[in-house]
């Protein structure tokens, strides 16, 4: 009787942990799906960025791309990044001497962080999906839910992000641009005078998970 009390109550608790990590991996299971959305309502905005060595989803107007690689053991210097027209900042002030070594190349802006130096397998083909999926498998760390915008997105660092509607049916905002202000505004950039880029207070969560307001430049797109 013991034995079997026991064991009903090792199989009660390996259920409770099965829940547990299923409920913890909706976000990422989710987010794959949201973001296979996006890729089908756009496929003449998604390539191939052989530069990078990823694949590239490019903003409706042309100032903005996300990238993410195919390959962590590329040797690229950011696995995932967003680069960005600099003239709007210039124009607003940025002296670009003021900012991190390497982060304009020509007339472009760029930030973003790498993720491993992994050599990554593929079971099937090497797709745009397929490069996102990897990262929900092996740096789920990465993959937010903003529950302000009801977006999904992918944490670039140091208070950078792309996000995408979880359901574009019912989202004015399917795709984000997201940048940290600070880094331009230390570098002269009046961030009230940026064209093509929204300077706003953002609701997100601090790591107790309490609600907080944080300053962000965003390039939002409706492309339903």
């Amino acid at each position: 009787m013991k034995k079997k009390i026991v064991l009903v109550g090792a199989v009660a608790l390996l259920l409770v942990v099965l829940s547990g990590c299923q409920q913890a991996d909706v976000v990422g299971k989710t987010s794959i799906t949201s973001f296979d959305a996006v890729l089908q309502a756009i496929p003449d905005q998604i390539a191939e960025d052989e530069m990078n060595g990823g694949w590239s989803l490019s903003a409706p107007d042309g100032t903005a791309r996300f990238i993410w690689s195919k390959d962590y053991s590329s040797g690229t210097p950011h696995d995932v990044m967003l680069e960005v027209a600099a003239k709007p900042f210039i124009d607003a002030g940025l002296d670009v001497t003021k900012l991190p070594a390497g982060m304009v190349i020509g007339d472009k802006i760029m930030v973003g962080t790498m993720l491993g130096d992994e050599k990554l397998t593929y079971k099937g083909e090497v797709t745009p999906l397929a490069s996102y999926e990897q990262i929900v498998n092996l740096k789920r760390e990465n993959i937010k839910y903003h529950t302000a915008l009801d977006h999904y997105g992918v944490d670039l660092g140091d208070g950078n992000a792309f996000e995408w509607a979880k359901d574009m049916s019912t989202n004015d905002k399917d795709i984000v641009f997201v940048l940290n202000p600070q880094m331009f505004i230390d570098a002269g950039v009046d961030p009230t005078k940026v064209e093509g880029w929204v300077f706003a207070k953002v609701k997100i969560e601090d790591k107790d998970k309490q609600p907080i307001e944080v300053d962000k430049f965003l390039k939002p797109f409706s492309i339903k």
